[in-house]
């Protein structure tokens, strides 16, 4: 990483140091137009875009999370601020990898029509130094893209969520905490990272979904493959975010991604979806037969303290384990339908089987991530299944309920990690259209 961004990691000198300087001294510099760079708006910096501000309506925005953020692991600080601090709906996530052509066209419409100059380059600057795949860091600019929707969408997500930069060191957004902006004596920009990039701007805001559906497949999709790591065969495991995570607005989904980052793993697929009935059964099916013979002797006893003394002749032992033997299978399909019900929110056995194809009422996130020995990495973060025996600090110890709702799935094993990433549909990326595109074109033919 370049040495600008390594002292900005590490400290250095805020925007707010120049306000004054070290002695108190004001440089008086002029403020304004540095600030507007950084989508620094609002009437704290005596300016605002109007347009768009009355507006209510249910909107779709974006918050695409940088490289830099991505490479820091400071992914999962920065949904949690996301998702708890959004009033809005979560509809996608998608990584990308930029093209150029996407970039070049990016960095036409990435500030609004008759900005100054100034301004313009200062972005265009920061595009093609940190998004662009031949960048002077040598890494893979991977990005992650986050779609809400809700009212005032845009303007909520940048201004009370996002947030811009402020001359007086804040943490009450997602920029003033991880986002840098450090000057020299003379006021000049010598270090940039915005964290999150996003559009304050209704309707320049649509110019910039068009081109996230436009590249969709092209430039985003599962990046798995595309990284080079110095040492070791990488590896390739799915986690999934269960859905009493997105019960209600809350935190938990970023903390739990902020925990694995411990595993130096990177994040190559991230996918919202709804598993559906289908899904669920195919995906938990090894469960089944497992359900069958780990349960059995919990039948038994159940059997012998319902009927032991039932009747007026003598009932056994092996009375009892003969009737578990028969009603074993019953029983075991009734648990594992639990399971498919709470990662579904819909009981296989009360529905038409011709419905299991598309019944679902609740979301999942699923991620992959890559790296030398991923799947044991992850497994040792996540925990025991049991959240009372799992190591404390790991994701099931810190966020687990009970056996069922333990906060997260991971494969368990390269071969399952494959299985699993087909039933779900994160093996390769999707070749003529997605989610993300889907639903931006949908959006934008409701506005007309």
């Amino acid at each position: 990483m370049p040495e600008a961004a390594g002292r900005a990691a590490g400290g250095g000198i805020l925007a707010s140091s120049f306000a004054t300087g070290s002695s108190g001294k004001s440089f008086g510099l002029p403020w304004q137009p540095v600030l507007a760079i950084f989508g620094l708006s609002g009437p704290a910096c005596g300016h605002r875009d109007v347009a768009g501000d009355t507006d209510v309506s249910e909107q779709l925005a974006y918050a695409l999370i940088t490289p830099y953020s991505l490479f820091k692991s400071r992914t999962g600080g920065i949904i949690s601020r996301l998702l708890a601090h959004a009033k809005l709906d979560l509809v996608a996530t998608r990584m990308y990898v930029f093209s150029d052509s996407f970039l070049d066209a990016y960095k036409e419409i990435i500030c609004p029509a008759g900005t100054e100059g100034a301004i313009l380059n200062a972005w265009r600057k920061y595009i093609d130094e940190s998004l662009r795949q031949a960048n002077p860091w040598g890494y893979l600019p991977r990005c992650l893209l986050l779609l809400f929707r809700g009212e005032r969408a845009v303007r909520h997500l940048k201004e009370e969520v996002i947030g811009g930069f402020t001359e007086q060191p804040k943490g009450d957004t997602i920029r003033g905490t991880f986002g840098d902006l450090i000057r020299d004596a003379n006021g000049k920009i010598r270090y940039f990272e915005p964290a999150v990039i996003t559009c304050p701007n209704p309707q320049l805001n649509n110019e910039h979904l068009k081109l996230f559906a436009e590249y969709a497949t092209s430039d985003g999709g599962v990046l798995a493959g595309r990284i080079r790591y110095e040492a070791g065969t990488p590896q390739v495991s799915l986690v999934m975010l269960k859905p009493d995570n997105f019960y209600r607005r809350s935190r938990r989904p970023g903390n739990i991604i902020d925990t694995f980052s411990l595993t130096g793993l990177r994040i190559v697929a991230a996918k919202l979806f709804n598993m559906t009935v289908a899904q669920g059964e195919q995906f938990y099916s090894p469960l089944k037969e497992i359900f069958v013979d780990r349960l059995k002797s919990q039948v038994t006893k159940l059997v012998m303290a319902r009927l032991g003394d039932a009747f007026d002749f003598s009932f056994t032992e092996q009375d009892a384990q003969i009737l578990a033997d028969h009603l074993g299978e019953r029983n075991a399909t009734c648990e594992f339908n639990k399971i498919v019900e709470y990662m579904t929110g819909v009981n296989p056995a009360k529905i038409d089987p011709v419905e299991k194809a598309t019944a679902s009422k609740v979301k999942c996130l699923a991620m992959l991530y890559e790296g030398p020995d991923a799947i044991d990495k992850v497994r040792r973060v996540l925990g025991s299944t049991d959240p009372n025996k799992a190591e404390p600090g790991t994701v099931r110890s810190d966020f687990g309920r009970d056996l069922m709702r333990n906060g997260a799935h991971a494969s368990d094993s390269v071969e399952n990690a494959t299985r699993e990433r087909q039933i779900i549909g994160l093996v390769e990326t999707e070749r003529d259209t997605c989610d993300v595109t889907d639903i931006i074109r949908n959006y934008l033919a409701e506005q007309g």
